[in-house]
């Protein structure tokens, strides 16, 4: 029996050695900064697939978006929530596009500049066509909030799969965390555009990091092969 209510939980993913390789691989590829955008006239062009990240304030975003990529300051983080205001396009590796997007529910920002963001994310949601995931962050102290049930809803009507990351699970005890993930879990399966497995992970002791990016590698164009043009 395991000593962890975390090591029983499902892995609904069914990830195996190979994915988790695919997944090393690509994030250990190059990942360059491609724009910062506060409009839609100036967003990065629809050249690749991508993935977001989107969370509340503070929940996470850019310290996931370094974890993943094994670069410290690829993403700026902040302790002072709202601090992202913009869309950040990152490459990674000519095969798939990071976007950190703006935090959402508290932001210490003028409140024109709040809605002014809140806008842009929105209808970058809504109308990306090469946008194929969303990741949605929540910090697993926290648990789901109002803020992030809209946002599933605006995931759903927009027809955009996305999927729960449970961020900071080294700072609750196992059955905290198996809880938070019960609950997340449940809420997921409410929703039509939600992806079946929820993901615990944690920057700060890379919980989950392996994992989530096997599953993101799963996303992303194939690898060229040598000789390719």
């Amino acid at each position: 029996m395991s000593d962890s209510p975390i090591d029983e939980l499902p892995d609904i993913d069914a990830l195996t050695d190979a994915d988790i390789e695919a997944g090393r691989l690509l994030f250990a590829g190059e990942c360059s900064f491609l724009a910062a955008s506060n409009s839609m006239s100036n967003l990065a062009p629809m050249a690749r697939d991508e993935v977001a990240f989107a969370g509340r304030s503070n929940v996470g975003k850019s310290s996931l978006v370094n974890a993943l990529t094994g670069r410290k300051t690829l993403a700026r983080t902040s302790q002072t929530p709202g601090r992202t205001r913009q869309l950040i396009f990152f490459n990674l590796a000519d095969r798939l596009d990071l976007v950190d997007l703006p935090g959402y529910g508290y932001a210490s920002a003028p409140k024109a500049d709040i809605e002014a963001w809140s806008k842009l994310t929105r209808k970058f949601l809504s109308g990306r066509q090469t946008l194929q995931r969303v990741m949605l962050l929540v910090d697993c102290r926290r648990g789901i909030g109002k803020a992030d049930r809209l946002i599933m809803d605006l995931l759903d009507d927009a027809a955009v799969s996305w999927a729960l990351v449970l961020t900071k699970t080294d700072k609750l005890k196992p059955t905290e965390v198996a809880k938070t993930y019960s609950q997340a879990q449940a809420e997921a399966a409410k929703h039509v555009a939600a992806f079946p497995h929820v993901f615990l992970t944690s920057s700060k002791d890379g919980r989950g990091i392996a994992e989530l990016r096997a599953h993101l590698s799963r996303l992303a164009a194939p690898a060229k092969s040598f000789g390719d043009a």
